[in-house]
């Protein structure tokens, strides 16, 4: 067993990592570490496992044995905790230039006990023009030791100049049998129901597990998967858009509820909460402001969530259109809304290639005004009309 194990699909990107272990290692020796560089991007499309993938690298760089999965220096890096490993996710819509300089600093400490100092910075694609600036700076004179992991969905991402210094890792879509194994013999869900998640999730790792294991996101996708044979005149193209808004905030409150309450039950357990003794009560009062920090990231954090949320609906219907266009077009390739082949068979006989075109153009822009702050609300409604007309 090794850190990379988990990686769905990835032989590839997985060859590549494990031959810049053996040169971290050699470097570590005193060797010229071949095969290894100071900054690394890893790239691929939603759900492909960017994030994983970075984590098991750096778990690698760390371990003495190059990412055995085992030892306690994996199992921080795995889950969190490694005094060396500096993790960085936005919990808003962007990463500010104060932010980033504050981590160029960190990051240019040398390792307290461990091989390398680590940067993982995930959604890298966030950083403001001003932070992407303040990070090029560090990237391009990297301190002794430290590792820089960028992880975006596309190289085009970042500036030029900050994808010119890094190595590149790309990740493919993994195949639905992969994806069905790995919910079957990792996650203990049944073969059918793995199956049906992992062709409904279309190569997203993290979108079939939610599928496999949470029957209300199934029931969530079902109901946005019906919308386009419901659209048959304007006051239904309101009430589509009004109900795929609701849908989308039902998916980011549930999401948004878990991870809140897990952070503050860790906080409160932290500063002694339901503990007696000395000092536990002053340590109570003095937790409001971090609790009030916390709060403050939480909400920036359900921000983004809710975006996601409305792009993994939107994703969703595009899916349809996309497997419409499949019958359309005669083209053998497998339907990851075939559940559905009786709607999808109606709609594609009631248009042409060309309107399901048009239609999957209509999702895309709307994808596009959601993320220029246009109301949600508002931005469907413009888009269940166009998908009316078609």
């Amino acid at each position: 067993m090794t850190v990379f194990d988990d990686l769905i699909g990835q032989r590839a990107a997985v060859g590549r990592l494990e031959r810049a272990v053996a040169g971290a290692g050699d470097l570590v020796a005193g060797g010229p570490g071949t095969g290894m560089t100071h900054a690394w991007l890893f790239t691929g499309p939603p759900g492909s496992g960017r994030s994983e993938a970075a984590r098991a690298f750096a778990a690698a760089l760390q371990c003495p044995d190059g990412g055995c999965g085992h030892c306690a220096s994996c199992h921080q890096v795995l889950t969190g905790t490694h005094p060396d490993v500096l993790y960085v996710r936005p919990s808003g819509l962007s990463y500010g230039v104060a932010a980033t300089r504050d981590l160029v600093l960190k990051a240019g400490s040398k390792p307290s006990g461990g091989r390398f100092r680590i940067v993982l910075f995930e959604d890298a694609d966030r950083a403001t023009e001003a932070a992407s600036n303040a990070l090029l700076k560090a990237v391009e004179e990297p301190s002794p030791r430290t590792v820089w992991l960028l992880c975006t969905p596309t190289p085009d991402d970042l500036l030029i100049t900050i994808r010119s210094r890094c190595r590149m890792v790309t990740l493919a879509t993994p195949p639905t049998s992969e994806l069905v194994a790995a919910l079957v013999q990792r996650d203990g869900v049944d073969p059918d129901t793995a199956r049906s998640a992992a062709r409904a999730a279309a190569g997203r790792i993290d979108r079939a597990r939610q599928l496999a294991t949470d029957p209300e996101a199934r029931r969530r996708r079902e109901e946005v998967l019906s919308i386009p044979v419901r659209l048959d005149g304007t006051g239904a193209c309101v009430v589509a858009a009004a109900r795929l808004y609701e849908i989308a905030e039902e998916d980011s409150k549930t999401l948004t509820a878990a991870l809140d309450e897990q952070e503050r039950s860790e906080m409160r357990a932290a500063f002694g909460e339901g503990s007696t003794g000395k000092g536990v009560a002053k340590a109570i009062r003095g937790s409001a402001g971090a609790m009030k920090d916390l709060e403050e990231r939480q909400k920036r954090r359900a921000t983004r969530i809710k975006r996601d949320s409305y792009d993994r609906a939107l994703l969703d219907l595009a899916a349809f259109y996309r497997d419409v266009l499949a019958l359309q077009l005669g083209a053998q390739v497998e339907l990851s809304t075939a559940e559905r082949s009786g709607d999808l068979e109606r709609v594609a006989r009631a248009g042409t290639p060309e309107s399901t075109l048009r239609r999957i153009d209509a999702i895309m822009e709307c994808r596009t005004r959601i993320g220029a702050n246009v109301h949600p609300q508002i931005a469907m409604e413009a888009m269940t009309s166009a998908l009316l007309a078609g």
